[in-house]
């Protein structure tokens, strides 16, 4: 018999491990107004964020792709969305596709309300009501086939490698053995392992897609260089991780991949773009590592909860999705305790084997999705909400950038 979870089910089928009104301002214009809407309201979360104007091409999509992926999560149980009215991202986009999913959802204009003041009280009142509605939702019984776990790893040292991405990685293919999804992200530090990512895609064609992902990535990161600047200003790897014991972003890569277990890939997603319905196992998202923007973009692929690694410390967390606090460092594990959820260090000290750590893991990861806080949420931690940017990029054509890789040697 397979484990199972007890979320929110949603209007259009999918199902939440929280139950959020989710107030959005489509620009940061009305960033303080949406929160002074939330803070009025019981269980609203305000998504504040820095952009929604003066963004073109592939950097304002991106804007509108994770708003809109926010507003459609199945966390988000209602939706109030805060425009300004001038702004480049047009609020009644992000109230249109939230609508689609049949969840409540209210749209305000401060231009158009007459103010902040009009605006947050007639906000307010619609809040309340649509909180008074999640308030009677009751969680219901759901297969582990529904989650999607997000990976992600930040503040890295040696023992993540060793500890704490292996068992993620085990919990993962437990997921997955039982009909569930996971993501693996954060290209810019899994390069050097593309063949062995490659090699565990379901066809060539999604094997491809890896290739041409990394690529991408690589040009991405070749445009952001400046060599005239001091040279840790092209690290790409923290002074944290070299602190840490980790030596080279392929010393990184090769711990951070432990992550994925060893299912095969399905696919390759884009940046807060879920997977087709009829898509489960594991995924790999196409962006570069930013602990924000990736664990924003991998929740905007429907991961309704995040196994994030660290042996350095992290005390952050997302408004919209719980995030675990995992390390295979036993010493931050006991000078941070109130920031963990996890302590992978038993598989170093030898009293655990991965397989127990995993099970250990799934069953907390079964717990914080059917409603137990995690350290992150007992903490308040919101940071983690961040929309990627792309200034100024846009998408080369494959076949240069796979041009580019044969010249340097890099693909067969």
């Amino acid at each position: 018999m397979g484990h199972t979870f007890v979320g929110y089910r949603r209007p259009d089928g999918t199902v939440g491990t929280r139950n959020y009104l989710a107030v959005i301002p489509s620009v940061f214009c009305a960033n303080t107004t949406a929160q002074k809407i939330a803070a009025q309201i019981p269980g609203a979360v305000a998504l504040t964020h820095c952009v929604g104007c003066s963004q073109v091409g592939l950097d304002l999509e991106l804007t509108a792709r994770t708003l809109k992926s926010m507003g459609c999560h199945p966390n988000a149980g209602a939706v109030l969305v805060i425009g300004l009215g001038c702004e480049r991202f047009d609020p009644q986009e992000l109230y249109d596709a939230v609508k689609a999913t049949g969840k409540p959802v209210a749209k305000f204009v401060i231009q158009e309300e007459g103010g902040v003041t009009n605006t947050v009280a007639r906000a307010v009142e619609a809040g309340r009501e649509f909180a008074w509605q999640l308030a009677l939702q009751q969680r219901v019984e759901c297969p582990l086939g529904e989650l999607m776990v997000a990976t992600k790893c930040g503040g890295t040292d040696a023992t993540s490698g060793l500890a704490a991405n292996p068992a993620v990685g085990n919990m993962v293919d437990k997921v997955i053995a039982e009909g569930g999804s996971a993501i693996l992200s954060e290209l810019n530090e899994l390069l050097g392992t593309e063949k062995y990512l490659a090699k565990r895609a379901v066809n060539p064609q999604v094997a491809q897609k890896i290739y041409d992902a990394v690529y991408e990535i690589e040009d991405v990161l070749r445009g952001g260089l400046d060599f005239s600047l001091p040279a840790n200003r092209n690290h790409l790897i923290s002074r944290g991780n070299f602190d840490g014991g980790v030596s080279s972003v392929v010393e990184k890569a090769l711990g951070g991949v432990h992550k994925s277990g060893t299912a095969p890939f399905q696919d390759v997603l884009q940046y807060a773009v879920p997977p087709h319905k009829d898509q489960k196992g594991l995924f790999l998202m196409d962006y570069e590592s930013q602990d924000g923007e990736v664990v924003t973009g991998m929740i905007g692929c429907g991961s309704q909860i995040v196994a994030f690694t660290t042996g350095r410390g992290h005390a952050t967390g997302h408004p919209l999705a719980p995030v675990l606090k995992i390390t295979g460092n036993y010493k931050t594990y006991s000078s941070m305790r109130e920031c963990f959820d996890f302590d992978a260090s038993g598989i170093i000290s030898g009293e655990k084997t991965m397989e127990e750590l995993g099970d250990e893991l799934l069953d907390l990861v079964i717990r914080v999705a059917s409603g137990e806080q995690t350290a992150a949420e007992r903490l308040g931690g919101t940071e983690l909400f961040c929309v990627a940017r792309r200034h100024g990029y846009h998408r080369k054509d494959p076949e240069e950038l796979r041009r580019h890789a044969r010249e340097c040697g890099e693909c067969d």
